[in-house]
């Protein structure tokens, strides 16, 4: 690193102590990596597929025997519950697997129309990932890039230097040559010098959406780049409360879809569309009960808590900030969202009756509040849920098929579930959104697709004449 190189430091949000320290990359050391990655690509990407695979394989395997301690550092760094973070780091292990097949299944060499398709990488890609899941969203990213014999610059969250420096450790003692992988630490600063790099043939972005039309506006100068974007959304949640017999379930599948991960899932249902009905108050009470029973404590507090803090102290004051703004334009408090402990992430839940405010901004606001907007029918829920520019997630709980079937064919985002969290999602299946939320490039199971490209030939075993012209063709 230059010597002018920035410092910078993780904290833990549960109670402030350090978690990293080191340097940021400034567009010197980002220069380096893009030349160390030159050289590595051409190694990397004409190793047989299977090669490939093999160290993908052994790098699940070291994830599974690092497994407590990488799940530690995540609950340490971003203030996931414990419990979370091991599902995180599992699926991080899960993700080879799936990328594999998927690889096989929508990247396979085929012959078809006298033509045969085959697929190469792009080369080098950048991947710029967020703090919320700091192992398993890179993850999605990088292992199906390096399958597809791509080499890696990965800026990780200037929240998780600590996670990626673990996870590079994996990949490391998987055997993945030098260069094929690099982490460049930093902020803004790195990420920009990063994307801009000319040398660089595509970016791999999970973030908001404000970043992402910046690398839009930017990526749009330069279309050989590939670029694929997720980046969040306003999402929502449609109950139909006339038409759901189990209450109490729909109320648990209400809190999980706003309020895991401390709200901060891109996925995390923001609005909540209730349709009135004699059902609805009670409804309403239930939730705001069930939210204000959930325990939030440190990450490693026995017996483990529902949420933690929020992944930086830096972030219950806007949360607030934006609670509180939402009662300016008239939103009633249902339950008000409160930082206990001054300096520290923790936030607890809130939520906000706001069918009545006006002008609501249509904005994802990233933690642990939610908007109840109650409508007269399921037309207008579903005109409600559609009145935003992002398109993530959206859902609807109701036991009638035919009036929820009807509202996901009208609702407009990239993932739609019935009587199912928002939160859940499966690694086999796309996953990405539309209009603010995403470039129609989606990852999960579909990053494959994003991380090589086609090349279409016309082949035979020998020059042959071609088939004759027509006469007047002719020259």
């Amino acid at each position: 690193m230059s010597p002018a190189a920035p410092s910078f430091r993780s904290f833990n949000p549960s109670d402030g102590t350090v978690v990293w320290e080191g340097v940021a990359a400034g567009p010197a050391e980002v220069a380096a990596a893009v030349g160390r990655a030159r050289q590595a690509r051409g190694d990397w990407e004409t190793r047989p597929l299977a090669e490939r695979a093999g160290i993908l394989r052994r790098f699940a395997e070291v994830l599974g025997e690092r497994a407590e301690a990488l799940a530690e550092r995540i609950a340490r760094e971003v203030g996931k519950p414990l419990w979370e973070a091991r599902t995180e780091v599992a699926a991080m292990t899960a993700k080879v697997g799936i990328s594999i097949e998927a690889y096989h299944r929508r990247c396979a060499d085929f012959a078809g129309g006298g033509a045969v398709t085959r697929f190469r990488p792009h080369g080098v890609v950048a991947v710029l990932g967020p703090y919320n899941f700091p192992g398993h969203l890179p993850n999605g990213h990088i292992v199906p890039a390096l399958l597809a014999g791509n080499v890696v610059l990965f800026k990780p969250s200037e929240l998780a230097p600590a996670v990626a420096e673990a996870t590079l450790a994996c990949w490391q003692a998987a055997g993945l040559p030098d260069g094929v992988l690099q982490v460049l630490q930093g902020g803004a600063e790195t990420g920009a010098a990063l994307a801009a790099h000319p040398d660089l043939d595509g970016l791999f972005f999970t973030g908001s959406a404000a970043t992402g039309r910046r690398l839009a506006t930017q990526f749009a100068a330069t279309p050989g780049k590939i670029l694929a974007m997720e980046m969040g959304g306003n999402n929502p949640l449609l109950v139909d409360t006339a038409h759901v017999a189990d209450a109490a379930a729909a109320v648990e599948i209400a809190v999980q879809s706003a309020f895991l991960s401390a709200g901060q899932r891109c996925t995390c249902a923001r609005r909540l569309m209730v349709i009135e009905a004699p059902g609805t108050e009670a409804f309403v009470d239930a939730l705001v009960a069930h939210t204000r029973s959930l325990r939030m404590d440190d990450p490693f507090a026995a017996p483990q808590p529902f949420m933690g803090p929020l992944a930086s102290a830096d972030f219950p004051p806007r949360i607030l900030a934006a609670q509180a703004d939402l009662l300016e334009r008239g939103a009633q408090a249902l339950l008000t969202a409160a930082a206990p402990r001054a300096g520290t992430g923790f936030l607890s839940p809130g939520i906000l009756d706001v069918t009545t405010a006006c002008e609501l901004p249509d904005a994802e606001v990233f933690g642990p509040l939610l908007q109840v907007i109650r409508v007269p029918d399921l037309a207008a829920a579903v005109a409600s849920a559609n009145a935003t520019r992002y398109g993530l997630a959206a859902g609807v709980l109701s036991d009638d098929e035919a009036r929820a079937r009807r509202a996901m064919a009208a609702l407009r985002a990239g993932i739609i579930n019935w009587n199912r969290p928002l939160t859940g999602a499966s690694s086999a299946a796309p996953f990405g959104g539309i209009r603010d939320s995403g470039n129609h490039r989606p990852s999960a199971f579909f990053a494959a697709d994003y991380c090589a490209y086609p090349v279409a030939s016309l082949e035979a075993p020998n020059c042959e004449p071609p088939p004759p012209l027509p006469p007047a063709a002719r020259g």
